[in-house]
């Protein structure tokens, strides 16, 4: 799987940080919500195409914290 889209937070302290992630491997897609960074808690859910992901990590993405997209 290769990620498509990710966007964190914006907090660095690994508390606060959250992360959502969108992956595919040119046929099944994904979506990751991450909190804690890379040690943390995670939920990762399969979706049936790209604009579900898209819908899906909209959700999880808290409208009252800064979302950054990281690059690829």
């Amino acid at each position: 799987m290769r990620v498509e889209q990710h966007w964190w937070n914006g907090e660095a302290g690994l508390r606060r940080r959250r992360d959502v992630f969108i992956r595919t491997d040119g046929e099944r897609w994904e979506v990751e919500a991450r909190a804690g960074g890379n040690p943390g808690r995670s939920k990762v859910h399969p979706c049936p195409g790209r604009q579900s992901a898209e819908i899906l990590a909209d959700a999880w993405m808290v409208a009252n914290m800064q979302w950054r997209s990281m690059p690829r």
